[in-house]
């Protein structure tokens, strides 16, 4: 019985992430299937050719798909890595900003709509700036946890599960993070400033995201 409801499960699972495929190829954004975290990682390194400089924005997607990690290591990239904790905090700053012009971006999102529109939300704004313009291309890997039904529901998202938990992981003493919903607060602590809203691509070859079959990132 229990292996029935895994295969509805996985029917359910693949059917949503085809139709927002679609949705993506319809806005002229490359839009990737990957069934397990595993093979996320893997796709995400075929899209980085060698001799790129690379940069990324803060992403538990990445960290959990073992990305970060890989870029890391990779040594036939110039990795720019804005959380280096071994970094000064004006050196942190200078790597966002050379992200801005790097050749690869990548990252995870806050929110995918069913119709295949990206909504993002930053407290620097380093992340959606390079997601809007600027690196040759974009790489976004998402988990079907972050598919909603539309814009409405990505707002509602952000300020109801990722702005929150990212406060917890940060430890930001925001009002959200213990009432887990928005205050459109005034706290120095607050990670959610600058909202994108990606509706379509004018490049067809820079934007990429891959869909990861798994619950993965806040």
């Amino acid at each position: 019985m229990n292996n029935q409801y895994t295969k509805i499960q996985e029917t359910f699972d693949r059917t949503l992430a085809e139709q927002v495929l679609a949705a993506f190829e319809w806005r002229k954004i490359n839009g990737r299937y990957a069934p397990t975290r595993a093979s996320a990682l893997t796709q995400a390194m075929e899209l980085i050719p060698e001799g790129s400089t690379v940069s990324q924005g803060g992403s538990v997607t990445l960290d959990q798909c073992g990305i970060r990690q890989a870029l890391q290591h990779r040594d036939d990239i110039t990795f720019i890595d804005p959380y280096d904790p071994k970094l000064s905090r004006e050196q942190q700053l200078m790597n966002r900003r050379k992200g801005l012009l790097a050749d690869v971006f990548i990252t995870g999102a806050n929110a995918v709509t069913r119709d295949g529109i990206l909504v993002n939300r930053d407290g620097m704004g380093n992340r959606v700036a390079a997601l809007s313009f600027g690196p040759s291309r974009v790489i976004v890997v998402a988990g079907l946890n972050k598919i909603v039904d539309d814009i409405e529901s990505a707002i509602t998202r952000i300020d109801q599960v990722a702005s929150p938990m990212n406060c917890e992981r940060l430890d930001r003493d925001t009002p959200c993070r213990e009432t887990l919903r928005c205050h459109d607060c005034i706290s120095a602590e607050r990670i959610c400033s600058v909202t994108t809203i990606i509706e379509r691509q004018a490049d067809p070859n820079r934007f990429y995201v891959i869909l990861v079959n798994d619950s993965v990132g806040f």
